[in-house]
């Protein structure tokens, strides 16, 4: 028997909650005329503060409740959409949903990088759908793609610039010389930063985002602290000047690939050639390139981030969910996770290295660093030294090297810290995807 009408219900009022339900309450009309049968928003769960605020004064009489029971078991409610963020209790309540047989939706990247596993299987056995397009990229379409679009392609490589806020702040820190402090503080005035801007500024953010993909594209389950993360807060305004210098620009770059029975899995800042895609995303615009083998490179790029852009994606989650809902699909996720693909340990990576130190202004001691590096089997690009501090008799030193293993690089690094010559070393950035 064809339903009556898909019922919609939302969890949270707050930025992107706020936003999905306004979103399904002013363009209820439209939506189901894109779908072909009414949508209709049913219930959205609050908490008590929330009954206050300006848009819950918007939404029809009756819609909103703080109780989950009544949340939950409203009469005629088929798509559940969590958009709370957050570990827990979004978990428990994404869980709770499945197991009615409610298809989810979520933008929740933190619980779909940590809870995946346990999501999928709550909707295989129940078959209804789990959908988290905006879990990843905001409004840039990219889960969809890559479990469709792209299916019949091998991946050989995932690059993505995936958090807003840390591109703004490099690329402020590039264009304008700012030191990393000044650059945050403008970021927070402008709201691209949140007051408490861990999660961004050391990668936990794009880890979480990485993860999805990595497990998503490999069809294997990449746990977040299987990835390797190093955020911006090292880099300095120093290092921004070489790098212009030497034809970069600097990214926080997400990375995932295969090889040899595992993948890479990795957050970390980049010195990237300037005539790269990448490189020219700036400001607070994402930017995922895939390789695929038959493909080729291809590059999605948007706002990822912001109630705006993050609530395309959630509602058109919403509306492929209630087509499915409409033709009795069920589950369509193609999500095994099941492939034994491990993550390859960091200390095993091959890349270039951009390194920076300050050294006594003496001889021989750019020939003691080459031997050093030489005993680690890392061989010289190329060195710049510039500056010169006569009164305390040092000099700093760039070197850029050729393709060395890291565990080679760190051993150096530390052999090179031991040395009465070597007064510090500044920085290094890996060079190159």
């Amino acid at each position: 028997m064809e339903k009556e009408y898909i019922g919609v219900g939302v969890i949270g009022l707050g930025v992107v909650a706020g936003q999905v339900s306004k979103v399904l309450h002013e363009r209820e009309e439209f939506l189901s005329a894109q779908l072909g049968f009414p949508l209709k928003l049913k219930k959205v769960k609050v908490l008590p503060q929330d009954m206050s605020r300006p848009l819950a004064k918007l939404l029809p009489e009756g819609v909103l409740t703080t109780d989950e029971d009544d949340f939950f078991n409203t009469p005629g409610l088929d798509i559940v959409v969590e958009a709370i963020g957050g570990e827990y209790p979004a978990f428990n309540l994404l869980s709770r949903g499945l197991k009615m047989g409610k298809c989810v939706v979520t933008s929740n990247k933190e619980v779909i990088a940590k809870h995946a596993p346990e999501l999928v299987k709550l909707a295989r056995e129940n078959n209804t759908g789990l959908r988290c397009e905006a879990s990843v990229g905001g409004g840039i379409p990219l889960i969809s793609p890559f479990q469709y679009d792209l299916a019949a392609n091998h991946i050989n490589g995932i690059y993505a610039i995936i958090n807003g806020t840390t591109n703004y702040i490099l690329t402020r820190m590039a264009k304008e010389g700012m030191d990393f402090e000044t650059a945050l503080k403008q970021a927070q005035s402008l709201g691209y930063a949140e007051a408490n801007p861990s999660n961004d500024i050391e990668g936990t953010d794009a880890v979480y985002k990485l993860a999805i993909m990595a497990s998503i594209n490999f069809q294997c389950k990449v746990k977040p602290e299987d990835i390797y993360r190093e955020g911006i807060s090292r880099l300095t305004s120093r290092d921004f000047c070489y790098a212009d210098e030497l034809g970069f620009n600097i990214k926080l770059l997400a990375i995932t690939k295969p090889g040899n029975g595992q993948i890479e899995a990795r957050v970390h800042p980049v010195f990237l050639p300037k005539d790269e895609w990448l490189a020219k995303v700036d400001g607070v615009f994402n930017a995922v390139l895939v390789e695929g083998d038959l493909v080729g490179p291809v590059l999605f790029q948007g706002q990822g981030a912001g109630a705006l852009a993050t609530s395309s994606a959630v509602v058109a989650d919403v509306l492929a969910a209630a087509q499915d809902i409409h033709l009795e699909v069920g589950n369509r996720m193609r999500w095994n996770m099941d492939n034994p693909l491990g993550v390859k340990p960091m200390s095993d990576i091959l890349t270039r290295y951009y390194l920076r130190m300050t050294v006594t202004d003496s001889p021989g001691v750019l020939a003691l660093i080459a031997r050093v590096l030489g005993d680690h089997n890392i061989s010289i690009s190329s060195v710049i030294q510039k500056e010169t501090d006569e009164e305390n008799l040092t000099a700093e030193i760039v070197i850029m090297t050729h393709p060395a293993k890291e565990a080679s690089v760190q051993q150096a690094l530390v052999e090179l810290g031991g040395l009465d010559k070597v007064k510090d070393i500044n920085n290094f950035v890996r060079v190159g995807i």
